[in-house]
C-alpha cells in the first residue's frame, strides 16, 4: 500500500494516497476524529450498497482542510510549518491525492495541471479565508 503521512513534531500536516495504492476493501486513512475523512472505497463486482444518507447533526469544525486530486499534469505541493519554514515539497502526478491538514501550503506547477479540489465550506472569499505567510529559509 502506497500512502504517506507527513508529520512534524507530532503534528500531522498531510496525508497522501499515491495513484498506485490498492486496497481490497474500503479503508479510510484519517483518524476517526479528523474533521475530514480521507480514504479509498473498494468493493468487488456485484456489491450493492443499500440506499442511505448521512445523518445531519452539528459538527464543530475549527480547521479548514483541503484535498487535491491531480487529474493531469505535475504539481509540487509545498508544506510549511507554523513558523513559515518549508517542511517538504511533494511532487504529485495524475491520480495522486493529498489532504492538507495543518500548516500553510503552496503549489508550484511543474507541468500544466488540473486538480480536483475539495474543502469545507462555506467559502467566505480570499480576503477572509486565505492568510498569506512569509516563507522563511
Amino acid at each position: 500500500m502506497s500512502i504517506e503521512v507527513i508529520e512534524h513534531n507530532g503534528t500531522r500536516y498531510a496525508e497522501i494516497i499515491w495513484a498506485d495504492t490498492r486496497v481490497e476493501k474500503t479503508r479510510f486513512f484519517s483518524p476517526a476524529e479528523s474533521s475530514f475523512q480521507f480514504g479509498l472505497l473498494a468493493h468487488e463486482a456485484g456489491y450493492q450498497e443499500a440506499p442511505h444518507y448521512h445523518q445531519e447533526f452539528e459538527r464543530p469544525v475549527k480547521d479548514l482542510q483541503q484535498m487535491f486530486v491531480v487529474q493531469r499534469g505535475v504539481v509540487g505541493v509545498q508544506l510549511f510549518d507554523d513558523d513559515g519554514h518549508m517542511l517538504k515539497e511533494v511532487i504529485m502526478n495524475p491520480g495522486d491525492a493529498i489532504v492538507l491538514i495543518h500548516g500553510a501550503h503552496a503549489i508550484r506547477v511543474i507541468e500544466d495541471m488540473q486538480c480536483i479540489s475539495v474543502k469545507q465550506g462555506p467559502f467566505m472569499g480570499d480576503a477572509f479565508d486565505k492568510v498569506l505567510i512569509e516563507a522563511k529559509p
